[in-house]
C-alpha cells in the first residue's frame, strides 16, 4: 500500500526550549524528517567577546538554567586553560561534586516527569501521580536534592555564584557536608526504589533503533567520570579535547534556528547512553548492579535506552557523591586563598560531559586578558541531525500506523534525547557594518 502523509507537530511537548517535528511521506516513501527549532538565535559568544576573563563565566552560564553549573565550570575550566592555571585537589572534588548535583537534577527531572509518562501511558507526571503517587513523590525528592547539592558547592541551585576562576568563595562547612552526606544516602535509597518500576517496562520499543556512532569524554581516571581531556568515539577514533572541530562539523540547515554538527560527514549522539556505551566497564557500585538488570546488552543502540542510562547515571552520581564527601571529611575541608590569576594570550579549551552531553567551551584571551574569540558547542546542537535519523527510523518502521500513534512516537524519539533547546540556537560570528 502506497502511504501519503504529512505530519506537523507545531510544538513538542515536555521539552526545554520551542521546536516541532515536520515529516512527509510520498507513496510509500518518506521524503522529509525536519526537527524544526522555532527559538529565535541567541547571540551568547557575540555577548562575552570584549570581556574580562573574570565576567565571561558569569554571562555565559545564564544560556540554561538546568545546566548552569556545567556552562560555569566548563567556561571557567577554558579560562584557565588559556593562562596555564592549575586548580588545587580540593577544587577539583569540590568541582565534582558541584557536576554530579547537575546531573542528579536534570536527570531526576527528565526521566519521571517528562520520559517516563510517555511509557506509563500518560500525557503528564501530573496525571501520572494519580497512579504513582509514590514515584512522583520520590522524583521530585531527587530533583530537590540536586538542587540542594547546587546550593551547598555552587551558593545556588540555578546560576552558581561561588565558583570562581582557580577555585571557590567559599567552602562547605563539615557539618554542611556530612548533612549533604546523609541526604544523599536516602536519596540513593529512594533512587534504588524507582528501578522496579522501571524495569517492568522493559523491554522499550524499538522502533527508532538504527545504527549509531557515539562520542564522550574519555575519563580521566579509570573510572565513570564526566571529566577528561580525551575525546572518544564509537569509531575507535580519539582527539584531545582542543581538537573537539575535528568531531563536532557544524552546518546550518534552512528548518532550524539551531546548526547541526556531522562527525566523518555523519550523524552522532552525545549524552547518558552514549557515555554507557563507551564507558559502562568503570561502573561501579549500584550504577553498576542497575546497568546489568536494566540495560545487560551493550552497546545499545536504541535512542529510548538513553533514559535507561540516564537512570543507571543518576544512581552513580549520588553514589560519587558520598564518596566525594568522603574524601573531603578525610582530607579535612578547609578555605583556601584565591588563585593569582595573571592573564595571557592564549586559547584554552573546557570540556565537561553535561546532563545531555559533552559540552565545549573554547576561549582565545589577549595579553590583557580580554576576550577576543569563543565558541561555544552544546551537547542538544550536536545532537540534532541524529535526532533527525531516529526519527525518519521511527517513520519508516511505524508510516502504515495511525497518525496518532505515529505523532505519540515521534515526540516520544525527540524527548528520549532531553533537548534543551534554547542552549542549541546560537551564532558564532555576527557581521557589522
Amino acid at each position: 500500500m502506497k502511504v501519503n502523509k504529512n505530519i506537523a507537530i507545531d510544538h513538542l511537548g515536555r521539552v526545554e526550549g520551542h521546536g516541532g517535528i515536520h515529516v512527509e511521506i510520498e507513496n510509500g516513501h518518506v521524503s522529509k524528517v525536519n526537527m524544526d527549532i522555532y527559538e529565535g538565535s541567541r547571540f551568547y559568544e557575540e555577548l562575552i567577546i570584549g570581556k574580562r576573563y573574570d565576567e565571561v563565566a558569569g554571562i555565559i552560564c545564564r544560556v540554561c538554567a538546568i545546566c548552569s553549573a556545567d556552562h560555569l565550570l566548563a567556561s571557567q575550566m577554558a579560562t584557565e586553560k588559556a593562562f596555564g592555571l592549575k586548580v588545587s585537589r580540593q577544587t577539583y572534588l569540590l568541582r565534582g561534586l558541584l557536576l554530579h548535583g547537575s546531573m542528579i537534577e536534570s536527570h531526576a527531572l527528565h526521566i519521571f516527569a517528562l520520559a517516563l509518562p510517555d511509557l506509563l501511558g500518560f500525557n503528564s507526571v501530573i496525571s501520572m501521580a494519580s497512579k504513582y503517587p509514590k514515584e512522583v513523590s520520590i522524583a521530585l525528592g531527587l530533583k530537590k536534592l540536586g538542587n540542594t547539592v547546587q546550593e551547598t558547592i555552587g551558593g545556588r541551585a540555578i546560576h552558581s555564584i561561588n565558583p570562581i576562576i582557580g577555585g571557590f568563595g567559599l567552602v562547605p562547612t563539615k557539618d554542611q557536608l556530612i548533612q549533604l552526606k546523609s541526604e544523599l544516602e536516602k536519596g540513593l535509597e529512594n533512587a534504588l526504589l524507582t528501578v522496579d518500576l522501571y524495569e517492568k517496562l522493559l523491554p522499550l520499543p524499538d522502533f527508532a533503533d538504527s545504527p549509531t556512532v557515539y562520542t564522550a569524554l574519555e575519563p580521566q581516571e579509570p573510572r565513570y567520570s564526566y571529566l577528561g581531556d580525551v575525546i572518544q568515539t564509537s569509531t575507535g577514533d580519539r582527539f584531545a579535547v582542543e581538537d573537539y572541530r575535528k568531531v563536532c562539523h557544524e552546518r546550518v540547515v534552512s528548518h532550524s534556528t539551531a546548526k547541526q554538527s556531522l562527525f566523518s560527514n555523519k550523524p552522532f549522539m552525545t549524552g547518558a547512553l552514549a557515555r554507557i556505551n563507551l564507558n559502562h566497564k568503570h561502573l561501579q557500585g549500584k550504577a553498576k548492579e542497575t546497568q546489568q538488570r536494566l540495560l545487560p546488552e551493550l552497546p545499545s543502540t536504541n535512542i529510548l535506552h538513553n533514559n535507561t542510562a540516564q537512570l543507571i547515571e543518576l544512581i552513580h552520581s549520588i553514589e560519587r557523591s558520598i564518596i566525594l564527601i568522603d574524601y573531603l571529611l578525610e582530607e579535612g575541608i578547609h578555605p583556601e586563598p584565591p588563585v593569582v590569576v595573571k592573564p595571557r594570550a592564549g586559547r584554552g579549551v573546557g570540556a565537561l560531559e553535561a546532563p545531555r552531553g559533552t559540552l565545549y567551551h573554547s576561549y582565545e584571551y589577549n595579553e590583557d586578558g580580554i576576550l577576543v574569540d569563543a565558541d561555544v558547542i552544546t551537547p542538544t546542537a550536536q545532537n540534532l541531525a541524529n535526532a533527525e535519523k531516529d526519527l525518519r527510523t521511527a517513520v519508516e518502521n511505524l508510516m502504515t500506523e495511525e497518525k496518532e500513534k505515529l505523532h505519540l512516537s515521534l515526540e516520544m524519539v525527540a524527548r528520549a534525547y532531553d533537548p534543551c533547546i534554547s542552549c542549541a540556537v546560537h551564532l558564532v560570528t555576527i557581521e557589522k557594518k
